[in-house]
């Protein structure tokens, strides 16, 4: 009961800590497995026995006999499972050139690389060599966001490592499922025939029991045949159902299956995939936290000493610093990118938890089938992991800023609302060279933006989230455009030190506009109209429209034009240089409206011949006041 409850305990512990000093929560859940496990028994131990010992031995342990094999298969299922949810088809053809060659051109690389690598320093059989080089092609948004996200980055960049580790996660995992079914299947030491066929079942049955029982599940969640509080409960016993099933029917399916399952779930239309989402996301948090000190505390010390030596270091060293550069450099040729930026992704690349899952998985699997070398499997992408895990970890933002690919200033937007107005100043902004990003709860809004080529997150401002999205962070001004004033409010109170370094700003609000007494504050968007006259104005004229400025006069009696009219809302000002000022930060006494400076401005287009008659009309009553004198 100690160590069971103890194991839960450090597994929150660690992710606490992960979460507290912003790394990965994979390092020290694996330190913490090894203090527990075969350090502990080496060196602290009085009688020599682990701290946490995952295997019964006759005095102790957790699981006996094959029950740690039995859990680890199905909390990897799970974790699979996840992984296949957050693929999305769409998206691959999305991102562009450059993360589609990085995912297949960068992947063969390591592929075939780090096989070779590892055949020849360490003497693998070519089947296990393979398997390894397949386990350490996959990165995973769990090691990259953390290590990313308080490095100010230019977008490209910070896009291409993020959809890598996205869409190499379950890519990944479904190389590494694949060849290690190939290698199960060896017949001998030879693969015959009936290798092949055996294979072949494998990849049958798994695709078909995942892609028939994703749908099967879609359909019932969408008929409503399950209660609403038994959804969750009732997708995790399906997942588990299908990872067993298939692995009856072809032994070795079931992994396969739960990965097909999740992609063809994930790329549904389901309207209760973000609520799965959570939820397996809350599970495998438990379960990686769990799994790992396990995992780490099951390696033995004489496990250890196979790999800590002068070829771990050389495989290391080729696989982070000459096979990534390689994978990188091919992928992005002809692109924009420049060199710095080519050579800071090629540095970021850590391993990350389906890596050293699913090699825990089929490193025990492998040994008790009785494979040669399969006892080096687990130690060695364990140390590539922690290996990468470390040095990126320590060294990204350094690297960043000696390769100059850190933003000395974060110029992004974060605009809290996409309402029709939000979208139509997002769209400016865009148009302008400012990267924008829209959030809110209203699936339609977003679906709106994005079809207007503007980034758009679906996210719920109570949850703590937000901080983990690597999109956002080159973002230093927040703008809260909601129709409630206490959500812009509390938004700008919980986010504004982190997204709003320099200026969080929000929509004035209706008891604000109709207090007289009330004094404008430096954090409002526009001082004179709240959400609904921009709603308003934007259903009758949805344009934003430039005019230029002649001099501090002439500015004035814009403005002044633009107060009698309520289809006219002064936005912004652009400088001779284009940048753009919020004009509820500018002090008209400070500047001079020299040539070149423009007024931004939501509505109906100024009438010019009637400034200009205005302004005639002006100059001849001056004349005539001074006549008269």
């Amino acid at each position: 009961m100690v160590e069971l409850s103890g194991l839960v305990i450090l597994g929150i512990l660690a992710q606490w800590v992960a979460w507290k000093l912003k790394i990965p929560a994979i390092l020290p859940l694996i330190l913490i497995g090894l203090l527990v496990g075969p350090i502990a028994a080496e060196y602290l131990s009085s009688d020599g026995s682990k701290w946490i010992e995952p295997i019964y031995n006759g005095k102790n342990g957790l699981f006996p006999g094959e029950s740690l094999f039995y859990f680890v298969s199905l909390s990897i299922s799970i974790i699979l499972f996840e992984g296949g949810l957050t693929l999305r088809v769409k998206e691959i053809k999305n991102v562009g050139p450059v993360i589609t060659k990085l995912i297949t051109i960068g992947s063969i690389v390591t592929f075939f690389g780090a096989a070779i690598a590892a055949h020849y320093l360490f003497y693998l059989s070519w089947e296990m060599s393979f398997l390894f080089s397949a386990l350490i092609m996959v990165t995973g948004p769990t090691v990259i966001t953390p290590i990313l996200r308080h490095i100010p980055l230019k977008q490209d960049v910070s896009a291409v490592l993020r959809w890598e580790g996205i869409l190499i996660d379950p890519i990944g995992a479904l190389v590494a499922v694949l060849v290690f079914e190939f290698i199960s299947v060896d017949v001998g030491g030879a693969f015959t025939k009936t290798a092949f066929i055996e294979f072949g079942k494998i990849v049958l049955f798994g695709s078909t029991f995942g892609f028939a029982f994703a749908h099967g599940l879609n359909f019932v969640l969408n008929k409503h045949f399950i209660p609403h509080y038994l959804l969750n409960v009732f997708a995790l016993a399906s997942v588990l159902g299908v990872f067993v099933l298939a692995d009856v029917f072809a032994h070795e399916s079931g992994l396969l299956a739960v990965v097909v399952m999740g992609m063809i779930l994930g790329n549904s239309n389901s309207p209760y995939l973000k609520e799965l989402l959570y939820f397996k996301e809350s599970l495998s948090i438990l379960l990686v936290s769990i799994l790992f000190i396990l995992l780490a505390a099951n390696i033995n010390m004489e496990d250890l000493m196979l790999v800590f030596n002068g070829n771990m270091v050389a495989l290391f060293a080729i696989v982070v610093f000459v096979l990534r550069p390689i994978g990188v450099f091919l992928s992005t040729r002809n692109s924009t990118f420049e060199r710095n930026e080519k050579i800071f992704i090629s540095w970021v690349g850590p391993r990350g938890i389906v890596a050293a899952g699913i090699a825990s998985l089929f490193g025990l699997k492998l040994a008790r089938n009785g494979f040669e070398d399969a006892e080096f499997i687990t130690p060695l992408v364990f140390m590539i992991v922690l290996g990468t895990v470390l040095l990126n970890a320590t060294t990204a933002r350094f690297v960043s800023k000696k390769l100059g690919v850190f933003l000395k200033k974060s110029t992004g937007i974060l605009i809290v609302g996409a309402s029709k107005a939000s979208r139509l100043i997002a769209n400016y902004l865009e148009k302008n060279g400012r990267h924008v990003v829209l959030i809110d709860n209203n699936q339609s809004n977003i679906n709106q933006a994005q079809e207007l080529g503007l980034e758009a997150l679906n996210f719920n401002i109570y949850s703590d989230s937000l901080s983990d999205n690597i999109e956002l962070n080159d973002v230093g001004y927040i703008i809260a455009m909601t129709a409630n004033s206490d959500i812009n409010q509390f938004f700008i109170d919980q986010y504004g030190k982190e997204f709003g370094a320099n200026g969080a700003f929000r929509l004035i609000s209706s008891d604000e506009l109709s207090d007289p007494d009330f004094k404008p504050t430096g954090n409002l968007f526009i001082k004179t109209d709240g959400y609904m006259s921009l709603t308003e104005t934007t259903r009758k004229y949805p344009s934003i429209n430039e005019i230029d400025i002649l001099n501090k006069e002439h500015y004035e009696s814009l403005m002044a034009l633009s107060g009698k009219d309520d289809d006219i809302i002064p936005m912004f000002l652009k400088d001779e240089s284009d940048e753009l000022h919020l004009i509820a930060t500018i002090n008209k006494d400070d500047e001079e409206f020299t040539e070149g400076w423009k007024l931004v401005y939501l509505g109906k287009p100024f009438d010019v011949e009637k400034i200009q008659k205005e302004k005639t009309s002006t100059h001849e009553n001056e004349e005539a006041s001074n006549d008269n004198d």
